[in-house]
């Protein structure tokens, strides 16, 4: 059993930030890997020797800066994505709850994928987006931005475009919250001691396990999604997919007939080797920016460190203690004297 748990001396504002400028960070880090994954998992010419060889052939025909196509669609969708899954994952997690406030790792896994479903499904369009920026030519664009690419799969392919993959997008949430579950309820047994005593570095080395397996088993929905966002018969050479297919359920069909079972799992290399930076550059950017909000707020001495400020109650929320020092202020100034005014 858990319980929620909220640092309530930052404000959720505050939060937000700094869940979107360490994601903004560690997306922009890990960019180029990102890409290979997509381009793999599609199947495109790029693909056909190798990521080594995908990674220089793109350099060679596009420039450097081809790495990171996609990458400011990824950034922007942030923000919204997180709010709609942190909104989603307190609703989830308080109808989830006992009488006494605490939820057990499965139900925090199944509200965390159930909010995640409903972020995925309202932004979706964004990553139908991001996957087309990443497969076209830099040079020899289909797409002049992001603007322009929504503006033109709207009017070229209808609405339903920007919704192309969104089942195994979802579907594949069963799989990744069954191989979460399956790592976080072994975690006692693999450091042979609680769960209530893992210093930051296991939960850092948990939360990279458990991402790369429940990765891996969901991978197979991944890249038949991205296939789907990328094929359209109004980009060249078909949107560069390997395989042709007129749904789901044809396109792992053909991708096992054409490519074998592990074509399924095709990019998944540059996709693990990204866990451990993106975890890391997020989790690091994101204490930095909390305690910078935590000094601010007035709680702590530094930014540098978790010092706390002598004499600040810190149960206190940011309003509560800004109030009180208003009042201390008021107390504590010498009032005027009927001569001076």
């Amino acid at each position: 059993m858990a319980t929620l748990r909220r640092d309530g001396r930052v404000t959720a504002l505050q939060r937000l930030g700094c869940a979107g400028l360490a994601g903004a960070l560690s997306l922009s880090l890990t960019a180029p890997l990102e890409l290979l994954t997509v381009l793999a998992q599609v199947g495109t010419w790029h693909c056909r020797r190798g990521l080594r060889d995908a990674g220089r052939s793109l350099c060679r025909t596009e420039g450097v800066r081809a790495l990171w196509k996609g990458n400011l669609t990824a950034c922007l969708r942030l923000c919204p994505y997180s709010a709609l899954q942190l909104a989603a994952s307190r609703r989830l997690v308080t109808l989830f709850m006992d009488e006494l406030g605490h939820i057990s790792h499965w139900r925090a896994i199944m509200a965390g994928s159930l909010a995640g479903m409903v972020a995925t499904t309202v932004t979706y369009p964004s990553d139908v987006v991001k996957t087309r920026l990443i497969v076209q030519n830099r040079l020899e664009p289909s797409y002049q931005g992001i603007l322009h690419a929504f503006y033109k799969i709207y009017h070229q392919e209808g609405l339903r475009a920007l919704y192309r993959g969104v089942s195994p997008a979802i579907l594949g949430a069963v799989p990744f919250s069954a191989g979460s579950f399956f790592v976080y309820i072994n975690l006692d047994t693999i450091w042979q001691e609680p769960t209530v005593r893992f210093t930051p570095l296991q939960n850092f080395v948990n939360g990279c396990v458990a991402a790369a397996v429940a990765q891996t088993l969901s991978f197979p929905f991944e890249t038949v999604k991205r296939k789907m966002q990328a094929q359209s018969p109004w980009l060249p050479h078909y949107g560069g997919v390997d395989v042709h297919f007129t749904g789901m359920a044809d396109c792992f069909r053909q991708t096992v007939k054409h490519k074998g079972v592990l074509g399924l799992w095709r990019g998944l290399t540059p996709s693990l080797l990204k866990i451990v930076p993106y975890f890391g550059v997020m989790f690091s950017t994101f204490e930095f920016c909390k305690r910078v909000c935590l000094y601010r707020n007035g709680y702590i001495q530094s930014p540098l460190n978790y010092k706390l400020t002598p004499g600040v109650d810190q149960s206190l929320h940011p309003q509560e203690l800004r109030e009180l020092k208003l009042l201390r202020r008021e107390n504590f100034e010498p009032r005027k004297s009927a001569l001076e005014n």
